[in-house]
């Protein structure tokens, strides 16, 4: 398996600085064949694809971006709309000569990567969606945007000491804790000379973000895709009434995806948290080939 390398790039997209672009941070794991953009979530970052991209870059060419706010590329005041962060995919794509690659996005990646392909069509070459892209918020009984505010806010954890997030951390994962998964969580934050931590994603610009997620309506989004899109929900039994309510409203706007397409395809990991690209990277990675397999060679590289 070969180690990824670390990469910068200046793009010129929507809102750049007054220096005319962004830089933007990727990791490139330089494989051969059709090329694969990983796409992290809200509040994440280009590393959370480190245990699943190895599975990959056998066989493809497997890029995994920071994308504007995030991990180590720059992080402007505004341009967080889908149709200001697709603007940076569009240009990071072409600046890497990526023929219409297969693009994989965890989370709110999932959300960027179906409106991308739903805005560019002839850009995209295949979706795979994992745990996110498909939910619809407004579609929630009673989640207005005062609602979703206050119980999708950030926790406030700049400042925290260093210590007790990893405790915090090694407790949530469990067993699937490892140092490497926390090296991973660690890329999200600055760590201060004091040892304490402060999110790479300001609290400002992840309302932004999620402001514009409310605003999305993937159930529109459906009927323009021409590229086979493969969702991967995760599921689990936990009996919590938040959880049980978010995962209903889940199964229902994955059927509408599907009722909506006949390129949708369903795949669900069980027993599996919301990040799946750490607890299940093997499996995620066979899914991510076998969508791969079914585009022909002349659909892009």
């Amino acid at each position: 398996m070969q180690d990824p390398s670390d990469e910068t790039i200046h793009l010129r997209g929507r809102h750049p600085d007054r220096r005319g672009s962004l830089r933007f941070h990727y990791r490139d794991w330089r494989g051969e064949g059709r090329s694969l953009l990983l796409l992290h979530g809200l509040s994440s970052n280009a590393r959370i694809w480190d245990l699943t991209a190895p599975y990959l870059s056998g066989r493809y060419r497997v890029i995994a971006l920071d994308q504007r706010g995030h991990g180590l590329s720059d992080k402007p005041d505004d341009g967080y709309t889908f149709e200001e962060v697709g603007g940076d995919l569009a240009a990071f794509i072409r600046a890497l000569a990526l023929e219409r690659p297969l693009i994989v996005g965890h989370s709110w990646g999932g959300n960027v990567a179906l409106q991308f392909a739903a805005d560019r069509p002839d850009q995209v070459s295949g979706l795979v969606l994992v745990d996110g892209g498909f939910l619809e918020i407004t579609a929630i009984e009673g989640m207005t945007w005062e609602r979703t505010e206050e119980v999708m806010a950030p926790p406030p954890l700049d400042g925290m000491k260093l210590e007790d997030f990893q405790v915090a951390v090694r407790s949530r994962l469990g067993e699937g804790w490892s140092e490497q998964i926390q090296e991973i969580v660690l890329a999200n934050f600055e760590v201060r000379a004091d040892r304490t931590i402060s999110p790479h994603l300001s609290r400002a610009n992840h309302m932004n973000i999620l402001r514009s997620t409310w605003e999305q309506k993937p159930s529109q989004l459906w009927e323009r895709l021409l590229c086979p899109t493969l969702l991967i929900p995760a599921a689990n039994d936990n009996p919590n009434p938040d959880s049980a309510m978010w995962m209903e409203a889940k199964r229902r706007t994955i059927e509408i995806a599907r009722d909506k397409s006949s390129l949708v395809n369903v795949m669900w990991m069980e027993n599996t948290i919301h990040d799946v690209p750490l607890q299940r990277p093997e499996e995620l990675a066979d899914a991510i080939a076998e969508v791969a397999a079914t585009i022909p060679e002349s659909a892009g590289g």
